[in-house]
């Protein structure tokens, strides 16, 4: 027996849910600030959050994503899975054609998955290596194969993460040299149209598209506004419609949205999940104490950061997980601001008052002022500090050779654990030369394998009974000091509508999106 996971119902609509309050009108041009200018649009090379951006409404994958993080059809119309968890059967939509004419057939959905992404996108390839084979058993069918079951398999499938590459423009090419990377060509609801480097990128409608009615708007203009208060004065003055969440620094956020017929939405952001912490030198010095790790946790003012430096936009972090990632645990115990408790601790490990370097997150002017509040907390309670400031290259590099005691990060869940929680904590994912590793060098060997039972445990509740434990055990071992769940808020013209309708926000927005006349 098949379980049926997404009927066709559903092929053909943006989103099920989808309700207007008025018809959408066609015609018009948006204007999107991006910052920093993308090196490339190539998307399954590219995992810059400004190509995911711009590429994301070029290029698509077998399915978008809703805000719940249930997945919709989008060039795949339906799937099926077998009953032991290891065979995965996709029927895919007929009648689409590339951005040059060419039909999309599940030949496409082979060589982009099993060949290209397989060979040019580090994050896919962790994933890939679950799947035994992949192949077309007829022109619109792709059945997967895999090893054993494996849990986030049904969230691989967004533009960003497995984006469909079209296989008669890059089959037997030098993926990175085709020279398509700098004219992309996809099946997306834009086709691209030029790029003046510095100044802006531009979009117009696919004529072509396989969405009956879409998209409405005729172009988009991406600008290249390298300084923030420039991109803000953009959107007061009216030639900047879009804010992208982080395009602006924390500190303008409330006048910008003060503004006359200025919105705010920090929805599109729950695939991505974005989870800020201090990464913690676990190895060495007093940080290797797992005491003083959780007094840091006691003298943090996370609230006082919350409302002062995040504009209330977010939530605190409770543990390893986010609250709208898969298997969020919301029983775990809280941190709460405790002066008196982070004391006790740091008496109760005979700390001697050894000074910890404190490196500040080098994304600008808010980071900056949060290193400051964490400097004076930790200073509150007996912890003494040294800042150290440097560039990114010297922010990366730092983490990367292991060479600080407390650091400011974030970074994404992408929805589920084993996709981008684990990384983090698993010993077998340290190693010297990423900041994106278990870069503090935590090491608990049931917790890891708790993490590889957990990737392949089948079915769900089997996974939410290991993550519930997996909680429990970091929370209290403090491996890193989680700070909050962030939320950047996107701030756009009050005309534009229904701009963010998925779980991946503007990175897949446009193709829905309208003007209001």
């Amino acid at each position: 027996m098949k379980r049926i996971i997404m009927g066709v119902l559903l092929a053909f609509l943006p989103f099920a849910s989808n309700v207007y309050a008025e018809d959408p009108t066609d015609g018009g041009t948006i204007n999107v600030a991006v910052q920093p200018e993308p090196p490339s649009l190539m998307i399954g090379m590219y995992s810059n959050a400004t190509t995911q951006q711009v590429g994301g409404n070029i290029f698509e994958g077998l399915m978008r994503y809703d805000k719940d993080l249930k997945p919709h059809p989008a060039l795949a119309t339906s799937w099926e899975n077998s009953e032991d968890g290891k065979t995965w059967t996709f029927k895919l939509k007929e009648g689409v054609v590339w951005h040059d004419g060419k039909p999309f057939t599940s030949a496409d959905v082979v060589f982009s998955i099993d060949k290209m992404l397989r060979e040019v996108n580090a994050r896919l390839r962790t994933s890939l290596a679950f799947v035994e084979s992949i192949s077309a058993t007829d022109d619109y069918t792709v059945v997967f194969k895999l090893k054993e079951p494996f849990g986030p398999f049904i969230r691989l499938f967004e533009v960003g993460t497995t984006p469909m590459m079209p296989k008669h423009i890059y089959e037997g090419t030098d993926f990175k040299l085709n020279p398509a990377n700098h004219h992309p060509i996809g099946t997306g609801p834009f086709v691209f149209k030029e790029w003046k480097k510095g100044s802006f990128i531009h979009l117009a409608k696919n004529e072509k598209y396989h969405v009956k009615g879409l998209p409405h708007l005729d172009n988009i203009y991406w600008h290249v506004i390298p300084d923030a208060a420039s991109r803000s004065v953009a959107f007061e003055t009216g030639k900047i419609d879009v804010l992208p969440g982080g395009s602006v620094e924390n500190f303008d956020v409330p006048r910008l949205t003060e503004l006359d017929n200025a919105c705010v939405t920090t929805d599109g952001w729950e695939f991505f999940s974005p989870h800020a912490w201090l990464w913690l030198n676990n190895r060495q010095g007093p940080t290797a104490d797992k005491r003083f790790r959780q007094a840091i946790m006691y003298a943090m003012d996370r609230e006082f950061a919350k409302s002062a430096l995040w504009n209330n936009f977010g939530k605190i972090a409770k543990g390893p997980v986010g609250s709208k990632t898969a298997f969020f645990n919301s029983s775990l115990p809280d941190y709460e601001h405790n002066p008196e408790k982070a004391k006790a601790l740091l008496k109760e490990m005979g700390y001697d008052g050894t000074p910890v370097r404190l490196m500040a997150m080098p994304y600008g002017e808010t980071w900056q002022r949060w290193t400051e509040v964490i400097k004076q907390n930790l200073e509150e309670v007996g912890i003494k500090t040294k800042l150290v400031s440097t560039d990114v290259a010297g922010w990366n590099q730092k983490i990367s050779d292991w060479d600080y005691d407390i650091s400011f990060t974030y970074l994404y869940q992408y929805g589920d654990p084993a996709l981008g929680v684990s990384r983090t904590y698993l010993s077998t994912n340290i190693a010297k030369g990423s900041p994106w590793n278990n870069a503090e060098g935590y090491k608990n060997e049931q917790v890891d394998k708790w993490f590889n039972e957990a990737a392949t445990a089948f079915p769900d509740t089997k996974r939410a009974d290991l993550y519930n434990k997996i909680q429990k055990q970091i929370v209290e071992d403090v491996p890193v000091a989680w700070l909050m769940e962030l939320e950047f808020p996107t701030i756009y013209n009050c005309k534009v509508q229904n701009l963010i309708d998925s779980a991946i926000g503007i990175n897949d927005a446009f193709g829905t999106a309208w003007i209001k006349k």
